[in-house]
């Protein structure tokens, strides 16, 4: 099962463990071949929360991701984004991004970013 989400749910819902949210427009063909994949995804990983954004619906929230082509696929972890790509995965590749993500230690990740975030404002100053 997918789960919609809007401007209004998406923070609460990106916090809870691991996230795949596929960002989707339904005059988009692609994204229409990719939903199937995405659910049956969903049916098979009952842990994962599989979370779908209607661009068109949600403009506003498009636009503050950065959505320039669709379908997207992002995988967020504990609110963290840890994947992004263009365009639909085949299945097989989409277990693999699933058991990728479940395999980060995030504790490791959440120090590459605070050093990144760091790192940035020192960066941009040169």
């Amino acid at each position: 099962m997918t789960t919609p989400l809007t401007q209004e749910t998406f923070v609460s819902t990106v916090k809870q463990g691991i996230v795949l949210i596929d960002w989707w427009a339904a005059w988009c063909g692609p994204c229409r071949a990719f939903a199937p994949v995405f659910d049956r995804a969903a049916a098979r990983h009952p842990d994962v929360t599989f979370a779908k954004v209607d661009t068109w619906a949600e403009p506003t929230l498009a636009a503050a991701f950065q959505i320039s082509a669709i379908p997207t696929l992002m995988a967020f972890r504990d609110g963290v984004l840890v994947f992004e790509q263009v365009g639909a995965l085949p299945p097989a590749a989409l277990d693999r991004l699933i058991a990728a993500v479940r395999a980060l230690d995030m504790d490791v990740v959440r120090r590459q970013a605070a050093a990144a975030d760091a790192a940035a404002p020192a960066s941009a100053a040169r």
